[in-house]
This record gives C-alpha cells, sequence and structure tokens, in this order.
C-alpha cells in the first residue's frame, strides 16, 4: 500500500504472512517535503467490550506483555479500577490473550519501546487496548526510513511460539501460554508427553507411559517410604498394646511410640514424602492439561473424548444407562473418577491405620472427598491420577509381600 499525506511524506507499508497467522508490516517513509521530519513507529491492538473468562486464578485472560524479559499480566478488572499501565523496556512484545489464542505487537527487539495497557468506554462498552510507540526516526529531507513489526494473530502453540522466538528474536514468546509457577516442569512435560504422542498416536497412553517414568524417577524415595510403612505396620501389634498400656497418660504415651520408632528405626512421617514430592508434578500436569491448545480435544479410548475435559458420564444417570439428564446443581461423578477414588481407598488399606480413631475416619472420608473434587477436573489428570494410584499399590504391596509383612 502507498499513498501521501499530501506534505511531502509518501508512505509505503507492505504486509506478508505466514499460514500460522504472523504478519510481518514493513513500513518505510520518504521524505519529499523539503525539511526534516521525525516520526515515530507505533502500533495497536483494540479489544471491544469485556470477554467472558474462565474466571480461574491459574489461568490469566487478558492484556499480557513481556518487556526486558520478565512477564507482565494485566486483569481486565485491573484495567478499569487501576486505570493505564506504562512501562518502558528494551525490545520485548504485548498483547492480549484468551486461554488458547493470542493476538502479540513485536516491535524492533533492539530498540527502547514505550508499551501501555489502556481501558476506556465508548458509546458505554468497554474497550481495551494495549499499544507501543518505539523509539524517534529522524529523517532528512530526501531521505528514507524503514520499520518492521510482527502482529502474531493465532493459536498459542507451544510449538510455534518456539519457533518464531527463536526466529525473530522474540524474548520470551512461549510465556503468553500460561505455565505458572512450575514452568521448570510445566514445559518439559509438555514436550515429553508431545514427544510420547508421536510414539504412541495417543495422548491418553501418552499421559499412562509418563506416569510410569516419573514413578521411576521417584522409585527410590518411594521405596524408602513403601518399606517404611510396610515397618509401620508390623509395628502395630506393639503400637496398640502401648495405647492400651498407657491410655491414662497420652504424654508417656507419645515418649514410648516414640521410642519404639527410634528402636525399630522406623520415621512416621517418611509415607507423606512420596506425596508431597509429586504435589509439584500434579499441578505442573494439570497446567499442561488445562493450558495447552495441542490437549484441547484430544481424545481417550471408549467415553473420554476430550482429556482435557472432565469425564463426561456421572453416576447419577447409571453412566448413560438411564436416559435422564442430571441437573446442573448434581455434580458429575464420572466413571474415572470413581476409580481413582477406588485406588485412593485401595492404597490406604495397605498403609498403617492412624492411632487416633478421629483421624483414622477423616483418611477414610479422604477418597470420597478426593472423588468429588477430582470430578470437575481434566479427565487426563485422573486417569493419571488413578494409574499413579494402582503403579503405587503394586510397588507398596510388592514391598510388604518381600518383608513378609501380612
Amino acid at each position: 500500500l502507498t499513498w501521501d499525506n499530501g506534505a511531502g511524506l509518501v508512505f509505503e507499508r507492505t504486509y506478508a504472512i505466514d499460514n500460522q497467522f504472523m504478519f510481518s508490516v514493513t513500513q518505510k517513509v520518504r521524505n519529499s517535503s523539503g525539511a526534516s521530519v521525525t516520526l515515530f513507529p507505533y502500533g495497536l491492538l483494540s479489544r471491544g467490550g469485556t470477554p467472558e473468562t474462565a474466571g480461574f486464578y491459574i489461568l490469566h485472560e487478558g492484556p499480557l506483555g513481556v518487556f526486558d524479559e520478565t512477564l507482565n499480566e494485566v486483569d481486565y478488572d485491573d484495567l478499569q479500577d487501576d486505570g493505564d499501565v506504562e512501562v518502558a523496556a528494551t525490545g520485548g512484545w504485548i498483547g492480549i490473550t484468551d486461554k488458547y489464542w493470542l493476538a502479540a505487537l513485536v516491535p524492533a527487539q533492539d530498540e527502547a519501546v514505550k508499551y501501555r495497557f489502556m481501558h476506556m468506554i465508548r458509546q458505554q462498552d468497554d474497550r481495551y487496548q494495549t499499544d507501543y510507540l518505539g523509539s524517534a526516526r529522524a529523517i532528512p529531507a530526501g531521505g528514507v526510513v524503514e520499520s518492521e513489526v510482527h502482529l502474531f494473530a493465532g493459536a498459542k502453540e507451544v510449538k510455534l511460539l518456539d519457533k518464531y522466538e527463536a526466529e525473530y528474536g522474540i524474548a520470551n514468546f512461549d510465556l503468553a501460554v500460561d505455565f505458572g509457577w512450575f514452568y521448570f516442569l510445566t514445559k518439559p512435560f509438555f514436550y515429553a508427553l508431545s514427544w510420547l504422542h508421536g510414539v504412541v498416536g495417543n495422548f491418553g497412553i501418552a499421559i499412562l507411559v509418563f506416569t510410569v517414568a516419573v514413578k521411576a524417577v521417584f522409585y527410590p524415595l518411594a521405596n524408602k517410604s513403601y518399606k517404611s510403612m510396610a515397618k509401620m505396620r508390623e509395628l502395630t501389634p506393639k503400637m496398640q498394646t502401648l495405647r492400651e498400656q498407657y491410655s491414662d497418660d497420652k504424654q508417656r504415651l507419645n515418649q514410648e511410640m516414640m521410642a519404639l520408632y527410634k528402636n525399630e528405626k522406623v520415621n512416621p512421617a517418611s509415607g507423606c514424602l512420596p506425596i508431597i514430592v509429586q504435589i509439584p508434578v500434579f499441578f505442573a500436569l494439570y497446567k499442561v492439561l488445562f493450558v495447552s491448545i495441542e490437549m484441547r480435544h484430544a481424545p481417550f479410548y471408549g467415553w473420554v473424548h476430550d482429556l482435557s475435559a472432565p469425564d463426561p458420564t456421572t453416576l447419577f444417570n447409571l453412566f448413560g444407562l438411564i436416559p435422564w439428564t442430571p441437573p446442573a446443581f448434581i455434580p458429575m461423578i464420572g466413571v474415572w473418577p470413581i476409580l481413582m477414588g477406588l485406588t485412593m481407598f485401595l492404597q490406604q488399606r495397605l498403609n498403617p491405620q492412624p492411632a487416633d480413631p478421629i483421624q483414622a475416619k477423616v483418611f477414610m472420608f479422604l477418597p470420597i472427598f478426593f472423588t468429588f473434587l477430582l470430578a470437575n477436573f481434566p479427565a487426563g489428570l485422573v486417569i493419571y491420577w488413578a494409574w499413579n494410584n494402582l503403579l503405587s499399590i503394586a510397588q507398596q504391596r510388592l514391598i510388604m509381600w518381600r518383608m513378609g509383612v501380612k
């Protein structure tokens, strides 16, 4: 596109686009005015209306950018309440994101840029704008200046964003995907699952294989923990004797119990270690399933057609055998959440029971609690948890058998 502003400035703009929706916009200005002119590269993205968002604190939807290699996320309501935000940086990028889609402006990466996040009301409608103002370009009389900017408007595919980051030198372009605090785990997990998917052809099977790999990494720690729990189960008769002997003296009972643990070289807290260590793993995998567009609509087998969505079946119509759709206020308790709850219950039965009766009842209730809690989580995550429980049961039972524990 070429046009003359009538004051001696001739503008020429060239648009190019690849097949993944990365635009390259080259702007050239020729000064025929007979005097020096100073111009500034400028670009903006605008969104009309406040979109409906998922509302999860673990997912950012709205304006964002990377300035001096630091991610800056601004919520829609924060812009409304606190007003505009201005940031100065060298290079970087700015844009607006949804869960799976991104529009981002990428100016020249080697110059000072002023970025803005803005909110305004026009014709009683909220409008949001992200823009940038580049460094001044002085054009002498008869001179020419050229500037290039990139605009990405497409799906947030991790490998694609990494490709653009390397190709155009865009700092941390992959942070448009909200991998969160456990980025150092989440992104490697994504690439591991993606590679396994290429081998086995199904993301669900990839999750099962990945779970085996995670269990192998934590095998030494889990082995030590399960041996300790097996030993604790072996000591149950002695512990019961101490409870009966010192039933009226809790302080003395605690002292004798600690002495028993010390003599038998048992750590009663070691059973919690595998669970604590795997919490970041669980959360990182949850993020991969929740925020990656590659997992969207990825099928497993049977009734699970989308691993990023909850199990679509429900106990309350006998998993589809009864032609009735339960109302929305009744939780969807599908097949996989129930299988997860059952495996959690079986795993608990292998562990030594808590000494306190109230604690024992709370632990018995936990599988039911987690069944309801995970019913609305992505099916891929519930499959991971159930499969992980089964592997743990097999490992724990083998250790108990080798130690002669009933």
